[in-house]
């Protein structure tokens, strides 16, 4: 955790350098003209990160409680059956083998197979299947599904999507307003003073342009981050017991978790353009295990 929280001061310094140089060759340039938007710079590249990553880390603290009050998933506190109790000491031993701090776990209710792990911390985290995953998984496969969600724990996944986002807001923060400002000074006549309409219009449209290229960079990251799941799952629980999960939820990819938890589950939602998965195909995910298994054998 020590070596994130450098990083994200890291990242922070470097991004404000970086739109420091860029601010200061634009002004030189004299694209700002009389706008007065060059002198608000400073202010407005420590509101932006302020924002981005302000914004980014408060959902990663409240991660936990968004997830169990939007899924309705209850923890177990003491097992009521042996179902639960194998589910409690199945993540406490992987959780031992990864190195990290037991997770919470918890069980939503959901008719599809699927189950996603959440938290701020690696020690202090949330695992979570859901009622349709234990009636239609044998032993095997369900270890395998507890091993994907522990891996992405242990991986950091979390924390670092935070990261990538925090940098990713800041810069759709910054420019759409250096573009809103851009475009309110060619389209004002001298003796205006104050921000015209076009300002507005201006950030508004920028926004959406720029959120939606920030979230292809953050999908294109969470796809990464299965294929690194999914071979810590192999590990954790087997190659085969991990392919034989996906092929099984290959059967019904859908999932009804909300959206602020979709790219954390082990099954994603579809997209009509791939580059807005949250996961892979899972035909791609077995490919890949597949590969990897022969290349150890080999």
């Amino acid at each position: 955790m020590f070596k994130r929280i450098v990083l994200f001061v890291v990242t922070n310094l470097a991004i404000l350098t970086v739109l420091n140089i860029v601010l200061v060759v634009l002004e030189q340039a004299g694209v700002f003209g009389q706008s007065g938007l060059a002198r608000q710079y400073g202010p407005l590249m420590v509101m932006s990160a302020m924002f981005g990553f302000g914004g980014a880390f408060i959902s990663l603290l409240l991660s936990k409680w968004i997830a169990k009050w939007t899924t309705g998933a209850q923890v177990i506190e003491a097992p009521r059956n042996e179902s639960e109790a194998w589910l409690l000491e199945t993540v406490r031993r992987q959780a031992q083998a990864a190195g990290i701090g037991t997770p919470e776990v918890a069980v939503y209710d959901a008719p599809e197979m699927n189950a996603f792990a959440t938290g701020a911390t690696k020690n202090s985290s949330l695992v979570a299947v859901s009622t349709g995953l234990l009636r239609q998984m044998e032993r095997s496969e369900l270890e395998a599904v507890l091993g994907h969600e522990v891996s992405h724990i242990a991986n950091g996944d979390m924390v670092t999507l935070t990261l990538i986002q925090g940098v990713l807001n800041t810069f759709v923060i910054f420019f759409s307003r250096i573009i809103g400002g851009i475009i309110d000074s060619a389209l004002r006549t001298r003796g205006d003073r104050g921000r015209g309409f076009g300002y507005y219009i201006a950030v508004f449209a920028s926004e959406i342009v720029l959120g939606i290229l920030a979230t292809l960079i953050v999908m294109w990251f969470s796809r990464r981050r299965e294929f690194r799941a999914d071979s810590g799952g192999a590990k954790l629980a087997g190659s085969r017991s991990m392919v034989n999960a996906l092929k099984r939820l290959s059967r019904n990819e859908e999932s009804s978790l909300p959206e602020s938890l979709a790219a954390f589950g082990v099954s994603g939602r579809g997209a009509f353009i791939g580059l807005l998965r949250s996961h892979p195909p899972i035909e791609e995910r077995i490919r890949a295990l597949e590969t990897a298994e022969a290349g150890i054998s080999s």
